[in-house]
């Protein structure tokens, strides 16, 4: 009797220790409730474990069909659902307080033959790559999706079908890769945050058969949502946004009020400067020892660029301190550039040339002229430097407009500084207010420390009053007719527990997107923005960083972040000169093992372009212009062309008759195809040699893309492929070509 009552007792325990059974036409999934364990099988396939779970969990109300399972564990701790329709399979938990969960622990053997992975634009990962294996455990072995990845996505190769799971909840989820012996594996987890309390986990096992279906699955997620903006709405409500198609990105620099060329009287200008006038003594208190040497004896070519340099610097920190105050005025700040240059007209004139809207170097009447007359009709040009260029050249930034390009100027709230803070990241300088009262607060009450460590980072909804103000006194005094935030569009995104003031993590994405979005409708300004990952797109029409993202960054000998080894022939450069800094002008070779992970045309896949592209144009990250890696700007061209993608150049005053030859060839082909495809969705993707270096992109129109990534000619049907060429066949049969700049090493 005592045997026969035990077994009553077990029972409900052992039916919750078998695998609950959903199954239709395409595919049988088992899956193991006490662990979450997954099974799957498509059909006329082997049944392959996805999951093989976590720790053993007490399981109760459990219920399940054919299409539905849901259960608990641990007496309602965790609440699962889980439905299957047609090839999707839907995963929803629902915590009954806060905490951490593992939820999935993908083993070593279901890598299949390929890993599909969204690092920026997209990668597939063979199987068995030693350098993707160190890479990814050694410089991404544990990140947070939303920031890591561009798509909120992942999938696997299985040759006869794919797998693809889709984090619909794209917050709160961290990914750890697991060396097994050789493979890799992956493990997930959820953290269930007080601050969004009944936010459930929802994800998705999409069973596909190409390599871009899982985008496209995303895709259609996101229309059904309605969280999709096609290109041509947005041109729709934000008429200018139009100007974006077929046009190159340009970052111009050399953005101060004077240029040697400006100077008419070296000597008469020395003489002022070290005379009574007040103006140039209250300049004179700026310069530095060498800037003051200038004053006397012989001036060479580089002695004249150190004292404009100096004198650029010290307006500028004139300039700044009528506004860098505790409490920064937007009107004050737009208007005191304009006045000052006419104080410099007034105390200067005699030295200078006559008309100040003449003045300026790369920003100026003169560069907008040169760009036009060399047949550059769209152009996006932003301002590296920030908004002072255009506060100090309104008349260049109108000539620009009137040329039909859209300019913007690089602006930024993610960080504020103190008032006494770095007086040189102007766009931080937000207020003291901003930094106490806006910044991000820990769990433990520590205030979290902005970029580089410097001031605090921000709470964008109490942030946005500052950015409203700013932005409308900034455009009105220079005539922006676009603008670019940095960072709002990375996915990086925080919770605060201030006080009164709390912050969840998927309220930082909405008021990030809100702030863009403000811009564009209310302002009616394309907007642009750092990175474009798909958690925080929304309002965006442009994003940087995309098709190249930002490489390297902890690695000294690439020097991008506070740890550098300038020796390395890798290093990228530094910020000086000012007017072109090496770090953005200086051409280098990339490593060995970013060039295998990053620019390997083998390993290369348009995820984003599947998703976004006629939505949102994406082009390099300004860390690495098309001109920037030297031993991969061919395949760095021919994949952006394949993709129907903009390049990206960094222009300066002293760059233009070298870098106008190749932006002008590489314009005459991307313009008119960027200009009909942009709008059209890119709909395939395939291989069409077994070495992958033969490649094919297709879009909604009929009009279809094909690059030979290698040495030789190849044959697809009747056309034949000249060696680093993309030929571009539109949907009335015309066809034209390009052949990729070799590269420099």
């Amino acid at each position: 009797m005592r045997k026969c009552a035990f077994l009553i007792a077990l029972l409900p325990m052992l039916a919750n220790a078998i695998p609950v059974t959903l199954q239709n036409a395409q595919w049988k999934i088992q899956i193991e409730p006490t662990t979450l364990a997954i099974d799957v099988a498509p059909a006329n396939q082997r049944s392959m474990r996805v999951s093989q779970g976590v720790e053993k969990h007490d399981v109760n109300a459990l219920a399940s069909d054919d299409a539905h399972a849901q259960w608990q564990w641990d007496k309602g701790t965790y609440r699962f659902s889980v439905a299957l329709s047609g090839r999707d399979l839907t995963f929803t938990i629902k915590a009954r307080a806060a905490g951490e969960l593992t939820f999935l622990r993908q083993p070593g053997d279901a890598f299949g033959r390929g890993l599909i992975l969204p690092l920026a634009e997209g990668h597939y990962v063979p199987a068995n790559d030693p350098l993707w294996r160190v890479f990814l455990l050694e410089q991404m072995s544990d990140f947070d999706s939303s920031e890591a990845l561009s798509l909120p996505l992942w999938g696997m190769d299985y040759r006869a079908f794919s797998l693809h799971w889709l984090l619909l909840e794209p917050f709160g989820n961290r990914m750890q890769w697991q060396d097994e012996h050789g493979a890799l594996g992956l493990d997930a987890s959820h953290r269930f945050s007080r601050l969004d309390s009944g936010r459930p986990l929802v994800f998705m096992l999409h069973l596909g058969d190409s390599l871009l279906d899982g985008a496209q699955r995303y895709r259609q997620w996101l229309q059904d949502q309605g969280r999709f903006e096609s290109m041509a709405a947005k041109i729709a409500a934000t008429p200018d946004t139009k100007k974006l198609l077929g046009a190159s990105h340009i970052y111009l620099w050399s953005g101060g009020l004077l240029a040697v060329k400006d100077v008419a009287d070296w000597e008469a200008l020395r003489h002022t400067l070290s005379g009574q006038d007040k103006l140039a003594n209250v300049l004179l208190k700026h310069f530095d020892k060498e800037a003051r040497s200038t004053l006397t004896g012989p001036l060479d070519g580089y002695r004249k660029n150190v004292l404009v340099r100096a004198l650029n610097d010290a307006l500028l920190a004139q300039a700044r301190s009528a506004w860098q105050t505790g409490r920064p005025d937007a009107t004050q700040l737009a208007t005191r550039y304009g006045p000052l240059r006419d104080e410099v007209a007034a105390a200067f004139g005699h030295v200078l040339t006559d008309d100040p809207a003449q003045w300026g170097d790369g920003l100026s009447i003169a560069t907008m002229k040169q760009l036009h007359a060399a047949g550059l009709s769209r152009l996006w040009i932003g301002l590296g430097e920030g908004w002072e260029p255009g506060l100090w050249h309104p008349e260049a930034v109108r000539a620009s407009v009137d040329a039909g390009y859209l300019v913007a100027p690089y602006d930024s709230y993610e960080t504020a500084l103190k008032s006494d803070s770095n007086p040189d990241w102007a766009t931080a300088h937000l207020s003291n207010d901003a930094y106490i009262r806006c910044g991000i607060i820990r769990e433990d009450g520590s205030a979290r420390s902005g970029f580089l460590g410097q001031g605090r980072y921000t709470d964008t909804r109490c942030i946005t009053p500052e950015l409203k103000r700013r932005v409308v006194a900034i455009k009105e005094r220079a005539g922006f007719n676009s603008w670019f935030l940095d960072a709002y569009a990375t996915g990086m995104v925080f919770e605060s527990y201030r006080p009164g003031a709390t912050l969840s993590l998927a309220q930082h994405a909405r008021d990030n997107v809100d702030a863009m979005a403000w811009i564009a409708r209310q302002m009616h300004l394309p907007v642009g923005s750092e990175g474009g990952n798909a958690t925080t797109a929304g309002g965006l029409a442009f994003a940087h960083g995309m098709q190249t993202p930002v490489i390297g960054w902890s690695d000294p000998d690439v020097g991008q972040s506070q740890k550098k080894n300038p020796n390395s022939r890798y290093f990228m450069g530094s910020y000086y000169p000012p007017e072109q800094p090496t770090v953005f002008f200086k051409t280098v070779p990339t490593k060995p093992l970013y060039q295998h992970i990053h620019f390997a045309p083998q390993t290369r896949l348009p995820l984003y372009q599947a998703v976004f592209h006629d939505s949102i144009i994406t082009t390099h990250h300004w860390h690495t212009d098309n001109l920037k890696l030297g031993n991969v700007r061919r395949e760095n061209e021919l994949a952006q062309l394949l993709y129907n993608v903009p390049p990206l150049y960094h222009l300066s005053a002293g760059t233009l008759k070298q870098r106008l030859p190749l932006i002008r060839r590489m314009d005459t082909f991307f313009r008119p195809l960027h200009q009909r495809l942009a709008t059209q969705a890119l709909t395939k993707f395939r291989w069409l040699s077994d070495d992958r270096l033969l490649q094919e992109t297709r879009f909604a129109d009929g009009s279809f893309l094909r690059a030979n990534f290698s040495a030789t000619e190849r044959k697809v049907g009747n056309m034949r492929i000249s060696p680093y060429t993309v030929v571009a066949t539109d949907n009335q049969g015309g066809v034209s070509d390009y052949r990729a700049n070799d590269p420099v090493n």
